[in-house]
């Protein structure tokens, strides 16, 4: 159960000025029109997260992880390997609603990740968030038991089915585990993550609260580091905004603003579009050959293109 964040006033106590902002990027993985993985594009895009200076999350949800076969998933991260030895990766498990929890299948993908020095991100399946919380998180304990680190994840139900956003109490237990250096939170909603971001400041201060809000990409100001979807779009513009922040720079919010203008329009209803629209901009600015709609979402519709190139081109591209 989420707490209720109705009549929560900006904390503006939390604001951390100057700050030096933790950037993971989830890197698309894009497609052809004949359904099969573009990997020189992939390879493009990632080359270009990690020149920009950001961190790559791969085999996420905008890595379309919940519909990758298994060799698939590991070319992922061999060639995320191949170009750097610093990144994360998401874990998943695909199962069916009902099922129960398949620990062997999540160790396996913590292991696939972990022998290429990658830190593993627990993304949710049906057999986990079917536990009550206190199960979650005792389950997730026994899970990650013998990792060295890992990031715990709570993605919201517009995402996928089987997401779950947990109770603050349980945050709070996850958060006390050692190996757990942070975790993404994706509900969309400020008011829970300024509670989560609250909480760590008084428990865990070095504890990454990584926001998946790309509604609110502002949430860095108040000392979010973050993993977002939205910044494969633009990786250069957001590894620009991470330094204005940090130099104190006026400029940091009209370059905000724009890239949040971005996520407004690619993030509305239905949410998981944001993986076609991903496709739309990053074809138009030349980093992948096709603009193909990733497996299992809706396209959008090619009208978008007009306000995409209007925002492409007031990023520089």
């Amino acid at each position: 159960m989420n707490e209720s964040t109705a009549g929560i006033v900006e904390p503006l106590d939390l604001i951390v000025r100057r700050r030096k902002i933790t950037g993971m990027s989830a890197v698309f993985l894009p497609f052809t029109a004949k359904g099969t993985v573009d990997w020189d594009g992939f390879e493009h895009h990632l080359e270009r997260t990690l020149n920009a200076g950001l961190m790559p999350a791969v085999n996420m949800d905008t890595g379309s992880i919940q519909f990758l076969d298994g060799a698939d998933r590991q070319r992922v991260l061999d060639t995320t390997r191949a170009q750097t030895g610093s990144f994360v990766a998401g874990a998943c498990v695909q199962d069916e609603e009902g099922a129960a929890l398949d620990a062997d299948s999540y160790r396996k993908a913590f292991a696939e990740i972990v022998e290429r020095g990658g830190t593993p991100v627990v993304f949710p399946s049906w057999g986990l968030n079917a536990l009550e919380d206190a199960a979650w998180v005792e389950a997730l304990a026994n899970l990650t038991r013998e990792l060295p680190a890992f990031i715990g994840f709570e993605l919201g139900a517009q995402f996928v089915p089987y997401g779950r956003i947990i109770s603050l109490d349980t945050y709070a237990v996850m958060m006390s585990l050692p190996n757990c250096i942070g975790a993404k939170h994706s509900s969309l909603d400020r008011g829970l993550e300024w509670q989560r971001l609250r909480l760590r400041n008084e428990q865990r201060p070095e504890f990454m609260v990584l926001t998946g809000n790309d509604l609110a990409i502002d949430m860095v100001m108040y000392g979010s580091d973050y993993l977002l979807g939205l910044s494969s779009f633009a990786p250069e513009a957001f590894a620009h905004r991470d330094r204005l922040w940090e130099r104190g720079a006026e400029a940091f919010y009209g370059l905000n603003d724009l890239l949040q203008y971005l996520g407004q329009l690619v993030f509305r209803a239905p949410t998981p579009s944001y993986k076609h629209s991903a496709a739309q901009f990053l074809a138009m600015t030349g980093t992948i050959a096709e603009s193909a709609c990733p497996p299992g979402v809706t396209p959008r519709p090619e009208g978008d293109l007009i306000l995409l190139r209007d925002i492409a081109a007031r990023l520089g591209f």
